[in-house]
């Protein structure tokens, strides 16, 4: 069996920004994850995002301070790990992600397939 693959991070559109704007607490619990995700394992807080088949899609959630950030990402692609999104959650009614933000994650998602399609054609 081949070792964990070192797969690089990237982060589409405004993602990496956002992020930075996040607690540095909650930064820390996303990049653990996203580190995990890395290496082709799991975070115990990563889940599906509804509303995606599979389990490519997947969302970090932390709570801090009375607050929700998440960060979106997808192990979609075999060579990378892109981040597609990271907000912090103003919805009070529901945990559901608001259909402008899928809207939005669906064109990052295009455009991390783009940006693979470009960097590691096989």
């Amino acid at each position: 069996m081949s070792s964990p693959q070192n797969r690089p991070v990237f982060w589409i559109a405004s993602s990496y920004d956002d992020w930075l704007d996040f607690p540095e607490d909650v930064q820390d619990v996303m990049g653990y994850a996203l580190h995990l995700a890395q290496y082709g394992e799991k975070a115990p807080n990563a889940k599906p995002l509804t509303g995606f088949k599979g389990a490519s899609v997947l969302e970090i959630c932390d709570d801090y301070a009375g607050d929700t950030y998440r960060a979106i990402y997808t192990v979609k692609f075999s060579d990378a790990v892109y981040v597609l999104h990271a907000f912090q959650k103003k919805s009070k009614k529901g945990i559901a992600t608001p259909k402008s933000e899928i809207e939005l994650i669906e064109q990052r998602l295009r455009k991390a397939k783009e940006h693979h399609d470009q960097h590691f054609a096989h």
